[in-house]
């Protein structure tokens, strides 16, 4: 039986690496297509929308899940569109962190986040099949 390539191996340990790039520029894009679709949502342009998309994700995998567990009732209780809230107010913090990322109120970051929550289930799907 012949051993397997020696670049084969490697290529399967990328594999995670590639689909985190290859959802970083999906969301980087849906978040440009929110900015078209969504008044006071602004990205001005593809390197800022790398950026936020990138301070997004950070700011959801920390603050964000620690407010998700700390506001698990409220989010119980409103079948979970309270955590549009807590995403909203992750863009809200990224707006103000990212230079070229400007979101003007509540209500555009309220109308960005549900946006995004429906653009993210294709992201994941399409990075899943990469």
């Amino acid at each position: 039986m012949e051993s397997p390539h020696p670049c084969s191996r490697g290529s399967e340990e990328s594999l995670p690496m590639i689909r985190l790039l290859v959802q970083w520029l999906l969301s980087a894009m849906a978040l440009l297509a929110v900015s078209e679709i969504v008044p006071g949502f602004d990205v001005r342009g593809f390197a800022p929308a790398l950026a936020a998309a990138l301070v997004i994700g950070l700011l959801n995998a920390t603050l964000g899940a620690i407010l998700k567990v700390l506001t698990f009732p409220i989010s119980f209780l409103t079948l979970g569109l309270f955590l549009l809230v807590i995403n909203a107010i992750m863009i809200l913090i990224a707006s103000a962190l990212v230079r070229g990322f400007r979101v003007h109120g509540l209500l555009p970051a309220l109308g960005g986040a549900a946006i995004l929550a429906l653009l993210g289930i294709f992201v994941r799907a399409i990075a899943k099949h990469v």
